[in-house]
């Protein structure tokens, strides 16, 4: 089949499933082209939750699948590739926080959306790239954990001094491999461009930066900016979307080693494959599930 045939059969048996498909940012630009919205992964999982589909086709990694399928649990939720992971996801284990926990038996563990179903059932609340500052704030309780995301909690450290964040060492391997040399290069090459970066990205990154937010923040910065010239710091998949919203500007990416490889996983065919085939499931266990949802739930509290 070319990809004409697929985008026909997809819609169809859509259709026929009374699916949706949604997509992450970071998806290649064909997935996004099929999906029903295209966002971050918390947003696309309140959008699953709200809409009257008995199928959700989540185009991204498998803790995505997993929040979707707490959100919506009469749902069934399909992940394409079911080996599309996340490394800094699988850097923290129920077991290794309970170890930390232990440890600072005071303080508040805040998990960032990126981590399993596991991990969010032994945290008190979860946060989003947009909103961790915020709900950071919010807290009552001076010490915080904060997993697993070590550059994301030193962004949050920096700009909520009164709090004591104790980081768990987790890193996106996509964002965490930049150089600060090779950004100061390209702000060289392209002086009359800002540089847009996301906090996964090193504090000396994060520094060099005109903007530090999450992928719609960027965005949404980008599109309302009057500046027509931009250097992208996060994952590649996101210039599809600048590029389509904002036409008539200039977007070059921070490195071209801005690329997840566990996002690139999902094809066309994935996505037909799956509705096709109805693969590959995700469940999560109702004790699992229910402890989960209280640290989302006290997230969207605090939001």
């Amino acid at each position: 089949m070319d990809k004409n045939d697929l985008k026909k059969r997809i819609i169809e048996l859509k259709e026929k499933r009374n699916a949706v498909i949604v997509a992450h940012n970071y998806q290649v630009d064909e997935v996004q082209e099929i999906a029903d919205i295209v966002g971050d992964s918390f947003a696309l999982s309140k959008y699953c939750a709200s809409v009257n589909k008995d199928v959700i086709v989540f185009c991204g990694v498998h803790f995505m699948a997993e929040s979707a399928k707490i959100l919506s649990p009469e749902k069934t939720v399909l992940l394409p590739e079911i080996d599309a992971g996340c490394p800094m996801a699988d850097m923290v284990t129920a077991e290794g926080l309970i170890e930390v926990k232990k440890k600072h038996p005071d303080a508040v563990v805040v998990c960032y959306i990126n981590s399993s179903a596991e991990v969010k059932a032994e945290s008190d609340i979860c946060c989003t790239s947009s909103n961790a500052v915020d709900i950071i704030k919010k807290i009552k309780e001076k010490d915080i954990i904060f997993a697993p995301d070590q550059n994301l909690a030193n962004f949050v450290a920096k700009q909520v001094p009164e709090k004591n964040i104790i980081p768990w060492k987790g890193f996106c391997i996509t964002h965490h491999k930049i150089k600060a040399d090779d950004v100061v290069k390209i702000k060289e090459l392209h002086k009359d461009s800002l540089l847009l970066v996301h906090p996964e990205c090193k504090p000396e990154i994060v520094e060099l930066a005109d903007f530090a937010g999450s992928t719609k923040q960027i965005i949404d910065y980008a599109t309302e900016s009057k500046h027509t010239k931009f250097i992208i710091g996060t994952e590649m998949g996101v210039l599809y979307k600048l590029k389509k919203q904002n036409p008539e500007k200039t977007f070059y990416l921070m490195s071209q080693g801005l690329i997840c490889p566990n996002m690139k996983k999902t094809s066309l065919l994935s996505v037909y494959n799956s509705l096709n085939e109805m693969k590959y499931e995700i469940n999560v266990s109702e004790d699992i599930r229910v402890r989960a949802i209280n640290s989302l739930d006290r997230m969207l509290e605090l939001s």
